[in-house]
């Protein structure tokens, strides 16, 4: 990139210190940042109209002469107001301009100017205050497509443009970084055409050719820097060739059948494991999909090859909860397995670690005490993460290095919808289990309002009289003032004094410590505690069969994939399962959302309407990558720009994959800007 784009903006005419941190605040630190800080939108200024043909309330451009000699009004030694009429063939308008005298000098009686700003009505008349005024000679500079850029506070939109349009005019220019053979396959303007349009468009279509040519770009860039970073993960390392992939003996010990979904995924998988290119595979699926059951399949394929394996869950009841269920399967072929968290005594621990290190534990299942330096295996071949976004990029990649390049399988049960994940996890295969196992009855979802509350502790107390287990969870541990939400510390309380004191509730929140947690939750998965009062904080994929409804206050202020989220809490058995959706503001809005949840149950269909909803700035998936925020791309509306950028990365990298040639240098260079060289990890 030129030094000139590196260059603060502080050396910029009219911009001060003060500016400096406003700037900042937008993300423009250097002339670069400024060239591409990009319009949100635009006013189309083209449309002159005769003052007849005007509407109070809408902005427009008209052509009139000054009818009346313009008066100045003072109050103090600031305030001024100058006002006078323009007219034209058709009528005419009063203009009235706050603070700026010197413009009286200017206003000849009789004299043409263009006028832009908004109509408003007063005493029963047409007047525009404060509007944009020109000579009918500069009549360009006002007309046309004007860019309305995103603002802060103290940063006006022109002073954005007028910053913007003087780097244009002084000829800064951003880097080609697209070969010219790359831009006419994909029909792609060139990037400084691009970049002159965006901020300064002579027509219409050219605002469209810019953006796409820009959006492009962004996507381009990104899928380059992860498709660059798994070919070089592939080409450095030779993964184990697993020899014998067989899996029939498992599935016969199986007290169920697997879904179509489970049998291709591990078909899936095993292909992998049975290839010498190391498995790095995602595997995303619903809540209750049966993603263990595939990892237990894969880790059976690893040790009946003479290979260790080991799974990681975020906390120590879901590892707790896997070692019981797996521990059952692989005690019918001999194979040992273990359990280590940080709850495990110094005892238990030295023993285990001394077995894991000579062969005699086959798999290990723990928590992120798998990733001390003190557990070594004699010889790791398949690393299973259990609920990957709960663990930092390090932790990862600490328990990958237990083992010489092995698989890796990283297992998510929160559903990404797919744009959001060609884009996000282009440096991983993808599986995705879409279908749940057989017996499982939908779970009935309602949306209530408060005035049903007794009507619902009621159904509440039916449940649990049954013998069902119920949980209620809350946006807040603790009373808010300045917040008008439920908390659970009193609901808890009412529930568990008032209005279930004959029953057995449990309270759940964030601020308790982990083994207080932990010990809440083992007594409600063995049936001790009816009710749990709870925020968010219940985990995924802790399996309670037993628990039947889902009860959520302010169910309004959560995202769409959270409440799914919690739903899949209940109907992890064959017994009708409920979950009732409270909300104290029944809008439009609301019910439309929320009825989104009453009328399917697929995770993956609601991650789709939630990233609508919400956008993709905050989804999970790109904070979480530590990728930067798009300046145009959204996610939503340039599908098929996704998929086209993808399709050209790989068509340079299968061309060029080190970026060696002449025409790639400057992609290179860009790669590293943007991306940094321990993401992009494609040499120097």
């Amino acid at each position: 990139m030129d030094k000139l784009l590196k260059e603060s903006v502080q050396y910029l005419k009219g911009v001060g210190p003060s500016r400096v941190k406003q700037l900042e605040k937008l993300g423009i630190n250097t002339v670069y940042d400024l060239l591409t800080h990009f319009p949100r939108e635009y006013e189309n200024r083209n449309n002159i109209k005769k003052i007849r043909d005007f509407m109070v309330g809408e902005n427009v451009v008209f052509i009139a002469r000054v009818s009346t000699r313009p008066e100045i009004r003072r109050k103090g030694r600031v305030f001024s107001l100058t006002y006078f009429y323009a007219s034209d063939d058709t009528g005419r308008i009063r203009v009235t301009i706050f603070n700026q005298p010197y413009l009286n000098d200017k206003l000849d009686i009789d004299k043409e100017f263009v006028f832009y700003g908004k109509v408003e009505e007063s005493k029963g008349r047409f007047e525009i205050v404060n509007p944009v005024i020109v000579e009918k000679e500069k009549m360009d500079s006002i007309t046309g497509f004007y860019p309305i850029y995103p603002l802060t506070a103290g940063i006006k939109n022109g002073y954005i443009a007028k910053l913007v349009s003087e780097l244009l005019d002084k000829k800064y220019v951003l880097p080609e970084i697209l070969s010219t053979e790359l831009r006419k396959k994909y029909n792609l303007c060139e990037v400084n055409f691009a970049l002159e349009q965006i901020h300064r468009p002579t027509k219409f279509e050219n605002i469209e050719i810019a953006r796409t040519r820009l959006i492009f770009e962004e996507l381009f860039l990104l899928q380059l820097a992860l498709l660059s970073l798994r070919n070089r993960n592939f080409e450095e390392k030779t993964g184990i060739k697993f020899e014998d992939t067989e899996y029939t003996e498992f599935l016969k010990i199986l007290p169920f059948e697997l879904t179509g979904a489970q049998q291709r995924v591990i078909g899936e998988i095993v292909k992998d494991m049975g290839s010498t290119r190391p498995m790095n595979r995602l595997v995303q699926g619903d809540v209750g999909s049966g993603k263990t059951i595939v990892a237990a399949l894969a880790m059976y394929v690893a040790v009946k090859n003479g290979y260790q394996a080991t799974l990681m869950a975020p906390t120590t009841i879901l590892a707790t909860q896997h070692y019981e269920e797996l521990k059952k399967y692989f005690s019918h072929f001999g194979m040992t397995c273990d359990l280590l968290t940080g709850s495990t005594t110094p005892k238990n621990k030295r023993i285990i670690l001394e077995k894991l290190k000579n062969g005699e534990i086959d798999i290990l299942i723990g928590t992120n005490a798998l990733v001390s330096d003190n557990v070594e295996f004699k010889n790791c071949g398949l690393v299973i993460t259990d609920e990957q976004h709960r663990f930092g990029v390090k932790q990862r990649m600490k328990l990958n290095a237990k083992g010489e390049n092995p698989d890796v399988v990283v297992m998510t049960a929160t559903p990404i919808p797919r744009t959001l994940a060609l884009m996000v996890y282009s440096d991983l295969d993808m599986s995705i289990i879409d279908e749940l196992p057989k017996g499982r009855i939908p779970i009935k979802t309602y949306v209530v309002n408060e005035t049903l509350e007794e009507r619902i502790d009621k159904f509440i107390a039916k449940e649990m009289d049954k013998g069902r287990q119920v949980y209620v969870v809350c946006p807040l541990i603790e009373e808010n003032e300045e917040l008008d939400l439920t908390d659970a510390t009193n609901v808890y309380e009412r529930y568990k004094n008032e209005v279930f004191k004959d029953y057995s509730v449990g309270f759940l929140h964030g601020k308790m410590k982990k083994k207080e947690k932990e010990e809440v939750m083992q007594d409600f998965k063995d049936g001790k505690i009816q009710m749990i009062v709870s925020t968010t904080v219940i985990e995924v994929g802790v399996n309670v069969p037993n628990a039947t409804l889902m009860v959520i206050e302010n169910a309004e202020r959560f995202g769409l994939a959270t409440l799914h989220q919690l739903r899949g809490r209940v109907g992890r058995s064959s017994l009708e399962s409920y979950c009732v959706l409270k909300a104290k503001n029944m809008g439009k809005e609301t019910r439309e959302r929320l009825g989104i949840m009453v009328k399917s149950n697929n995770g993956f269909e609601i991650a789709e309407k939630d990233l609508e909803i919400r956008g993709p700035g905050d989804f999970f998936g790109i904070r979480q990558h530590g990728l930067p925020e798009f300046k145009l791309a959204n996610l939503l509306k340039d599908v098929k720009l996704l998929k086209l950028s993808n399709d050209a990365a790989k068509e340079v990298l299968a061309k060029d994959p080190k970026f060696e040639t002449e025409e790639n240098k400057v992609l290179k260079e860009e790669l590293f800007t943007k991306y940094n060289e321990q993401l992009v990890n494609i040499g120097t």
